[in-house]
């Protein structure tokens, strides 16, 4: 099969697009022609090494992929060739990765396609909508008519982030820095978009948000918890999902005092039922079209190196460059 993989932990360019083995499935494993897998910011930590994981080289990389069941293992159960499938939780944790023809995947961690929605979009969607479920459902606990502010919104799991969110009843405001991008975000649902680089934000926030926000979704890799704590309503939660190394002040005694809670998890950590339970909940929104998250661009596998370094400067360079998700089609 052809694949995107790398011999050995390095920059972009260490990635080769070449001829692997066909993976054989295990007793608990489905076969899976990949049609379609995205990028993530946490593909380009383990092909550089700046995240630890075990590894087996060659080594596929990618974490997303959505395609066709083509065989199952003699154990597996609710799925059966010819099923279309998304998926995410692969090229982590000594798992090969899906940038390929073809993926060996457990099935807990593979989940049935909505005829109405594409592989592309199911691919885009992986990562970023369980990543925002987890976070918004079973981390911060958002009830109807509560008020989620989502610093980044026009990101990969921000802009999940504001569209389930609103599907949980929420009210969204939510920052973007381009007139471009928050005309986006406001697409999506968002009831207050504001430009992030303004420097009155504080005051157009609390304009918007007067007895202060109870969510508050922090997508930067250096967050401001003085500005967020100060932001914050009474009991309120902030969740930070980036920033590995970051290591900015915070302001305990204002924090204790509001009552309020910090929230940090890594989406692969959580267990496969809970995932399936936030997928089941994932199908249902992108059928509706309640869900659907932007793609920047779509490149055949050849061209996977170049989209690491895409991702990577947008990710870590803060380039601007993406305006949606890295889509592969193999």
């Amino acid at each position: 099969m052809r694949a995107a993989f790398i011999e050995a932990f390095g920059p972009p360019e260490s990635i080769v697009t070449g001829e692997l083995a066909d993976p054989v499935p295990g007793p608990r494993q489905a076969l899976v022609r990949v049609r379609a897998c995205a990028v993530n910011p946490i593909d380009t930590y383990v092909r550089s090494g700046a995240v630890a994981m075990p590894l087996r080289f060659p080594f596929v990389v990618g974490c997303d992929l959505a395609g066709e069941v083509v065989a199952v293992g003699a154990d597996v159960d609710g799925l059966r060739p010819g099923m279309r499938v998304w998926g995410s939780n692969q090229g982590l944790l000594g798992r090969q990765g899906t940038f390929a023809e073809f993926a060996a995947v457990d099935e807990r961690w593979l989940y049935p396609t909505p005829d109405e929605v594409s592989d592309i979009d199911a691919a885009a969607a992986a990562l970023v909508s369980i990543t925002a479920h987890l976070g918004l459902v079973r981390e911060a606990a958002v009830q109807p008519g509560e008020t989620v502010f989502v610093n980044g919104g026009s990101g990969g799991v921000g802009s999940a982030v504001v569209q389930i969110a609103k599907a949980l009843g929420a009210r969204v405001i939510a920052t973007a820095g381009t007139p471009e991008k928050r005309g986006v975000v406001a697409g999506l649902g968002a009831d207050v978009v504001l430009d992030y680089r303004d420097p009155d934000l504080d005051a157009a926030l609390r304009a918007v948000a007067a007895d202060g926000v109870d969510v508050w979704w922090e997508t930067r890799r250096e967050p401001d918890f003085d500005r967020a704590v100060g932001l914050l309503a009474e009991r309120g939660r902030m969740v930070v999902m980036a920033g590995r190394d970051a290591r900015p002040p915070f302001p305990v005694g204002p924090f204790y005092v509001k009552g309020c809670r910090l929230i940090g998890f890594v989406m692969f950590k959580v267990d496969a039922a809970t995932q399936a339970a936030a997928a089941a909940d994932i199908n249902r929104w992108l059928s509706r079209g309640r869900l659907k998250i932007r793609v920047d661009r779509v490149l055949p596998l050849e061209r996977t190196a170049e989209a690491h370094a895409i991702q990577e400067s947008a990710t870590v360079g803060l380039s601007g460059s993406l305006a949606g998700k890295i889509v592969i089609t193999p």
